[in-house]
């Protein structure tokens, strides 16, 4: 058996998190207003997911890890040139729709599409890895589907830490309601991991990874297919931005049980 793992992970890019975006509806539906003109980078969730992917291939020789992205290529691009310093991959990059308006459904099954045609991939050593949830694709479902169109049983959402064991068996610490983790037991390859914020810092800037990882990349975009996403069977009522409230009141020499009192009714009242 040829050691170490082919991790796959699925991200795409979102708006930086530090901009203003603001909804509109057009005749082809949703989008957010200037998309293209607002800096991008890569989804948190799938960051974390690729710093994993990529500890987890350094401590087993003979791993590889691919990023399968989703995105308009140009924007893909200008983001590549940072994330390709971070920790090694190769590129797999699709040309099309990064929007939150898209349907989780077609999203996962381009997504395992493209998966199913990575040369070589080998299920007794697949790892698939992506974010639990997303800053644009947050329905919390979309790695679930990609799962199971590629037939993987074993899946683990909300991941904080994954271990392997002496024996070659997968430790998983998955989180559950309550603050509380659920420890996992999966045994081999293959399995599908949504990560939440694992436990990992972000990795410094390398340029000598950078160099290497941009060979491969810059002709992965140029080459990216380009996909589309109907959306048949989805429509949107409204799009519009979460209305803000909010109430002051101003008074002296209140005791603290008291101003709790006030607090409590006023969220009741808020239901």
């Amino acid at each position: 058996m040829t050691p170490g793992y082919q991790i796959v992970v699925c991200g795409s890019i979102v708006p930086d998190p530090l901009q203003t975006l603001e909804p509109q509806t057009t005749p082809a539906g949703p989008v957010l207003k200037s998309e293209m003109m607002l800096p991008m980078v890569l989804d948190p969730w799938a960051s974390h997911a690729l710093y994993e992917a990529a500890h987890l291939a350094s401590k087993n020789a003979g791993s590889k890890v691919w990023l399968v992205s989703l995105a308009p290529k140009a924007k893909l691009q200008q983001v590549m040139m940072t994330v390709a310093q971070k920790v090694p991959f190769e590129l797999f990059a699709l040309d099309g729709s990064a929007s939150g308006f898209t349907d989780a459904v077609e999203t996962a099954a381009i997504l395992a599409e493209a998966i199913q045609t990575i040369p070589a991939l080998d299920r007794s050593r697949l790892l698939v890895f992506g974010g639990w949830e997303s800053a644009s694709r947050g329905s919390g479902s979309t790695m679930q589907i990609v799962g199971e169109r590629l037939g993987i049983l074993d899946q683990f959402q909300g991941v904080d830490q994954l271990t392997v064991q002496p024996d070659g068996a997968f430790e998983i610490l998955e989180r559950m309601e309550g603050g509380k983790h659920q420890i996992s037991r999966c045994v081999a390859p293959p399995l599908l991991i949504g990560w939440a914020t694992g436990n990992l810092p972000e990795p410094k800037n390398n340029p000598q990874v950078g160099m290497a990882n941009m060979r491969g990349i810059m002709p992965a975009v140029q080459k990216a297919k380009p996909v589309k996403m109907p959306g048949e069977g989805m429509s949107f009522a409204q799009v519009s931005l979460p209305k803000q409230l909010r109430e002051t009141k101003i008074v002296k020499d209140l005791p603290p049980e008291a101003i709790a009192k006030e607090i409590a009714a006023w969220l009741g009242n808020a239901h």
